[in-house]
């Protein structure tokens, strides 16, 4: 048994070094001269007949040897040989990486709040109106950190006016610094978070910060808390198979359609299909072809779990709102809209906000690219699968 684990792990080895020289060869045949060719294809079909016959182990080794001999002889060495193969191993593993991102798993980042309290955006509080909150340190800030809390802290370092608040620099996808100008000084913020979609996604916005704002030196300018919006992986492979299906999360792009945001990517619920009538009851519940949805509905229990004897509130299972600036798509349509063939509907869940169809209508199914899938990032209780 053990002569026999012995020979295998022989004859692996003499596979795999066979493997390996005809790989140079191949990518050296057009610089070799035509006897270095020669000799080194000769050393692998020894090599290689050795391996078919099942020769004994001692004439394997031999075998081996010999096509060491001959390949450091006639194969042309590379240089900087170790960096070539890290090179190699970082191509390949990219490679990897988009063929997952292209056909399985792509990352997406939810930037607004359209989809809460489902799917979360960036989300922020001005602690400059909380003068007793303490910022948290220790353990509970590394919690919170988990949670994709961050704070943002910053005092003038001269007596001025606010005069430029510049765009957070970026290496790949981090976010490195962020530069602020006040009486002529530069203030940096190092690692700043993600403040989310412009114009109400950026530090001005978040802190309530204005252009020509005066400042004393040692005044504080920025005190912020801001929540880090849900990052998940969507699902490309499903929808290959099959089609999207009523109630959904789906992700689509936007380049091409009516949506006034054009070369972004939107994540809504699927709400009716081509060929469909959609109204918007005043009971805040969608009737497609004249049937009422409700919290019996496949993937709308939490959205129509709301208590009708309240009003629709920001970031809370709210049904779906119908009014005129909420929804120009159905204004003056009591019969509700007929959606063309091959067209989906969406609407956010968050519905006293939320940019969706009841605005800017319909879009092509082609531009679906996928469902949500997996929220990875933060460690919250929406981590995982388990939205719907």
């Amino acid at each position: 048994m053990i002569l026999r684990w012995f020979l295998s792990k022989t004859v692996r080895q003499a596979t795999a070094m066979r493997k390996h020289v005809h790989r140079i060869l191949c990518a050296q045949r057009d610089i070799l001269s035509t006897p270095a060719r020669q000799a080194i294809e000769e050393s692998l079909a020894a090599l290689q007949a050795a391996l078919r016959s099942g020769t004994a182990k001692e004439d394997l080794l031999k075998q081996m040897e010999n096509v060491e001999k001959v390949a450091n002889k006639w194969l042309r060495p590379y240089p900087h040989a170790a960096w070539r193969e890290n090179v190699e191993v970082l191509l390949v593993a990219l490679a990897v990486a988009m063929g997952i991102r292209t056909f399985f798993l792509q990352p997406f980042k939810i930037p607004t709040g359209s989809m809460q309290p489902t799917l979360f955006g960036v989300t922020s509080e001005n602690l400059m109106e909380q003068p007793d909150f303490k910022i948290p340190t220790g353990l509970t800030r590394v919690r919170e950190w988990f949670e994709g809390i961050s704070y943002v802290e910053l005092h003038s370092k001269a007596d001025g006016k606010l005069e430029r608040v510049g765009a957070p620099w970026r290496f790949l996808i981090f976010s490195i610094k962020q530069t602020l100008w006040i009486g002529g000084v530069a203030h940096t913020i190092w690692f700043p978070p993600d403040y989310g979609q412009p114009p109400a996604g950026s530090l001005e916005g978040r802190a309530d910060l204005h252009y020509g704002q005066s400042f004393s030196k040692g005044e504080q300018v920025v005190r912020l808390k801001v929540q880090s919006g849900d990052h998940l992986f969507v699902d490309r492979l499903t929808y290959n198979f099959r089609k999207p299906t009523r109630g959904e999360i789906i992700v689509f792009e936007t380049a091409g359609t009516r949506i006034p945001q054009q070369d972004t990517f939107y994540i809504k619920r699927l709400v009716a299909l081509g060929g469909e009538r959609v109204q918007i009851g005043e009971d805040r519940h969608l009737r497609i072809n004249g049937e009422r949805l409700d919290a019996s509905t496949p993937h709308f229990e939490n959205v129509y779990s709301f208590d009708p004897r309240k009003p629709p509130r920001e970031s809370e299972y709210s049904g779906h709102v119908y009014h005129p600036q909420l929804a120009p798509y159905f204004s003056g349509q009591r019969d509700g809209v007929l959606i063309p063939p091959d067209n989906y509907m969406v609407m956010g869940d968050n519905t006293v906000n939320s940019l969706d169809s009841r605005s800017w209508g319909e879009f092509p199914a082609s531009k679906v690219i996928g469902k949500s899938f997996f929220v990875y990032w933060p460690i919250t209780w929406r981590f995982g699968w388990g939205h719907k």
